[in-house]
């Protein structure tokens, strides 16, 4: 069950809760260790979304999870949702909430896909490069590799996608040839 309205608007809580605190940093830090403990642990997500297992034993089981590994904040909100039964929504507002931090840290997450690994130098080329040429300052590159990419490279810069991968100009060519481009009509 996807809702993200109402992960947005517990993350914006979250969010103004910390600003207001001058706890950013620390409510970050701690949806980042609970985004790697729901993508480390099925059972957890499980856990939390079973209609089966009661709220206290829900709250005794991620008590038991977070138990000195986040601030007091988290630990009040995490017990929030389960108060109000919105647990099972938790994994959608960590990543909203990581969402809206980066939005007010401006920082932007830019997704590299190439045939092959890159070396960290030309990771910090094209950082240096989004940099110039976009009003984007702190870049968070992300990347991945798909061999089915051929060579070449796929970037995503929010909505723009730069496609410069050998398999889409080979699907392009394909295309041309297809509409049959290159035969000359006569009358």
């Amino acid at each position: 069950m996807l809702n993200p309205r109402l992960a947005g608007r517990y993350a914006k809580s979250l969010i103004d809760l910390a600003v207001e605190r001058n706890q950013l940093e620390t409510i970050y830090n701690d949806m980042l260790f609970l985004q790697a403990v729901c993508k480390n642990s099925r059972d957890f997500v499980t856990i939390l979304k079973s209609p089966v297992i009661t709220a206290d034993k829900k709250e005794n089981i991620l008590q038991a999870v977070t138990a000195g590994k986040v601030s007091e904040i988290t630990a009040a909100f995490n017990r929030l949702l389960i108060k109000k039964g919105r647990e099972a929504v938790l994994p959608e507002i960590i990543t909203a909430v990581i969402e809206q931090y980066k939005k007010h840290k401006n920082i932007y997450t830019v997704k590299l896909t190439t045939a092959k690994p890159v070396s960290d130098e030309l990771r910090k080329q094209i950082i240096t490069r989004i940099q110039e040429q976009t009003v984007m300052k702190n870049i968070e590159l992300e990347t991945a590799v798909k061999d089915e990419l051929i060579g070449g490279f796929v970037l995503e810069l929010g909505d723009t996608l730069v496609d410069g991968s050998i398999a889409y100009d080979l699907n392009k060519i394909k295309a041309q040839f297809l509409n049959n481009d290159f035969i000359y009509k006569i009358r």
